[in-house]
């Protein structure tokens, strides 16, 4: 499994020139007072955790998400909730992201009405859309949305996660999914391609301090402040 997944994480480093024009997107946004909203479903939600306020992340992140998709609240109910059509454009109606903006949609399969209506709406709205999906999974998956999320993105990084998500074992896979892995690895690839190019351009971006190592909470207070007006949920349940 460990050199399956290897060789996963190498041919993602190979994509330099998806990834160079994705992290030019998310500069773009950033330089401009904009916000990169980050979209997904089912497990693709633990990549939209992981992109929000998160030690060494972008502080311009809003997660767009809908409650009815986390499958820790219902496994059947989230996966109904993915398939089913307008759920997702009526959450990106909500949110109401605009140029400046930049919309990350992480859906491995990128077949299900959720992630794709959410980049066809944010097209829609004259906002740039980066697809975190796998060509291959999506290429051998169900189709339910009659498109694909890839076919709607300005820039697609495709993981290459294989149909199934499973590597192991090796002649007749049945578990160890990797499309997690790859795809924070894509997300983080992303990060360290914006900061070469942030620092190119002498943009200093917005990042977070952990709030576990002294003096956090008090750099991450500028952020809050810049940030909260546009990003409710840095704030929500606060009085």
């Amino acid at each position: 499994m460990r050199e399956t997944v290897r060789t996963l994480l190498d041919a993602l480093d190979g994509r330099v020139d998806a990834i160079g024009r994705a992290a030019a997107l998310v500069l773009d946004c950033v330089e401009a007072g904009g916000v990169v909203h980050t979209a997904g479903a089912g497990h693709s939600l633990a990549m939209v955790c992981e992109t929000f306020y998160r030690a060494g992340g972008l502080a311009a992140v809003r997660p767009l998400w809908d409650s009815e998709v986390l499958p820790l609240d219902g496994a059947l109910r989230s996966s109904a909730a993915e398939r089913e059509p307008g759920r997702g454009r009526a959450l990106v109606e909500q949110a109401r992201p605009e140029p400046p903006d930049v919309v990350v949609v992480f859906s491995t399969s990128g077949r299900n009405p959720y992630p794709v209506e959410i980049a066809q709406a944010a097209l829609e709205r004259g906002v740039p859309v980066i697809a975190v999906t796998s060509l291959a999974a999506s290429a051998a998956a169900s189709d339910r949305a009659g498109t694909r999320l890839a076919d709607h993105a300005t820039v697609v990084l495709d993981t290459g996660v294989p149909p199934g998500d499973v590597v192991h074992p090796e002649d007749d896979p049945r578990t160890a999914a990797v499309s997690t892995i790859l795809g924070a690895y894509a997300w983080s690839a992303l990060l360290a391609e914006l900061d070469r190019q942030a620092a190119d351009r002498g943009v200093a971006l917005p990042l977070w301090t952990s709030a576990n190592v002294p003096g956090g909470d008090e750099r991450n207070v500028e952020l809050f402040a810049r940030y909260s007006d546009r990003i409710p949920e840095l704030r929500r349940g606060l009085s």
